[in-house]
Order: C-alpha cells, then sequence, then structure tokens
C-alpha cells in the first residue's frame, strides 16, 4: 500500500515527540485533496532522515493546522543512498535549472550547489531576487524528496562563485571530479584507479558554454579530477542529471 505522506520540519513535532501539526499547506492537501478525516492513518517524515506513522487527531485544527499522534517512528519508504554527494552545477538559463534540481533530488543527491561561472548566461544578484530563486529550488527539492519516498530533504545552497568552490581546502578530503567536455579522462577509466569508491564525493558540472581554459586549470590545480562523458556533446541540463545518475550507479545504491 502507498503510504500518504507529509512533510513537517523537526520543529513542528512537541517536545516529547508524541505529537507533529501540520503547515496549512499540508493540511489543506490532507484535507482538499485526499479527503482525509481524523483517525485515518498517514506518514510524516522530517526532511532530516526520520518518518513516523501518525493518527490524524483533527482533520483540521482551529488555525487551520492539522494535529496528528505519532504513534512510531518507522523507516522511511525509500532507503538513502550510501553515497553523500554533492552536485554542485553552474547555473542555466530559465526552467532548466529547476528541472536539475528536481531530478537530482530523485536520484539521491544530498546538497545541490548552484555556480556562478565565467561563460554563464545567468547571473542572481543578492538580495531578494536570489533568495526567491533559492527559496524556490528548495520547495522543488522537498516536492521531490517526497515523490521520490525520501525522508531526506537535499539543501540547495546560495549560488557561489567558482574560484572559492575550487580552492575551497575544507572540502579537499573529499572525492571531487570536474566534469568537462575536453581534456579530461573517461570516469570508467578514473574509477578505476580508485583505492575503493568514496562515500563522500562532489561532482562540478559545466555551463551552456563550456569551461574557461582558465577554470579549467584551476580545477586541476586545486586536485580536481577533471572527467569526460564520452563523444557526444551533452547539454548542461542533461549532464547535470546524466551525472548523478553514473555516479550512483557506480558507488550509491541505483544499481
Amino acid at each position: 500500500m502507498t503510504r500518504r505522506r507529509f512533510y513537517a520540519p523537526p520543529e513542528a513535532f512537541a517536545p516529547d515527540g508524541a505529537r507533529v501539526v501540520l503547515s496549512r499547506e499540508e493540511t489543506a492537501h490532507l484535507v482538499n485533496v485526499l479527503r482525509l478525516r481524523a483517525g485515518d492513518e498517514v506518514f510524516v517524515f522530517d526532511g532530516a532522515g526520520r518518518e513516523f506513522r501518525c493518527v490524524i487527531t483533527e482533520a483540521r485544527g482551529r488555525d487551520g493546522r492539522a494535529p496528528l499522534e505519532v504513534v512510531q517512528q518507522v523507516e522511511p519508504q525509500r532507503p538513502e543512498s550510501p553515497l553523500e554527494l554533492t552536485l554542485a552545477v553552474a547555473l542555466l538559463k530559465g526552467e532548466k535549472f529547476d528541472l536539475v534540481v528536481q531530478k537530482a533530488c530523485e536520484l539521491g543527491v544530498a546538497r545541490i550547489v548552484p555556480v556562478v561561472t565565467a561563460r554563464g548566461d545567468v547571473r542572481l544578484r543578492a538580495g531578494s531576487g536570489a533568495d526567491a530563486r533559492v527559496a524556490r529550488w528548495q520547495r522543488l527539492a522537498l516536492e521531490a524528496a517526497k515523490q521520490s519516498g525520501r525522508a531526506r530533504v537535499p539543501t540547495v545552497s546560495a549560488p557561489v562563485s567558482l574560484e572559492p568552490l575550487l580552492t575551497n581546502e575544507a572540502d579537499a578530503s573529499s572525492m571531487r571530479l570536474l566534469f568537462t567536455e575536453r581534456d579530461g579522462c573517461g570516469l570508467l577509466e578514473t574509477s578505476n584507479s580508485w583505492a575503493a569508491c568514496p562515500s563522500t564525493l562532489t561532482a562540478l558540472v559545466g555551463p551552456e558554454g563550456g569551461w574557461a581554459d582558465e577554470e579549467l586549470a584551476l580545477g586541476r590545480a586545486a586536485g580536481w579530477q577533471l572527467i569526460t562523458l564520452g563523444g557526444r556533446t551533452l547539454r548542461a541540463e542533461s549532464a547535470a542529471i546524466v551525472v548523478p545518475a553514473l555516479l550512483q550507479h557506480l558507488c550509491g545504491d541505483l544499481r
């Protein structure tokens, strides 16, 4: 039986963990779409990896938010991948980045980082415009997690510049792969040289206009492994979906 799943952040749970209150948006879905009532069983995930079997105590509380009784913690509907994968992607035009966020979350990515690059055509100014885009992407990540059965909602960070991403020494201990249309080695050839598949990995996918020579040189100097994806040139949004699929097959749970 398909679980009727709802999202509530950790702060929506009572301190003793015995109750949880859904948001007005989730309550509207519960009442108006699924037509659920007091006494019906539902499942609630908290976005941090936990999922609970609950019973509706009121279909709609006084403030328009449904209170639920937490019966027990359960295993999430779908397990998380053993690969902690961060997908860093150059900002893309229009709804292309929306698509990447949605599909990457379905594929089990743990974190998405939008990146400003030299040849990227998209620039987000700091402030309300950028904040609104990030909030939209985070909502898309939540919906993708709900649809795919994940109890963990991937985080979408604010856009970052390429150079600090490439040279961040704090990330140097994890495997770092830069995917490029030129000057790299094949993924299988590269992975054959690994002593073991990494449990933590950052994959960087470039813009629609490709990488500048200086960006590739900086990545190589900072210790990133440059990877190509064969003889066909992929659109940037296609590459950003293919890459996590390949890495989840190679090191995760997509078998």
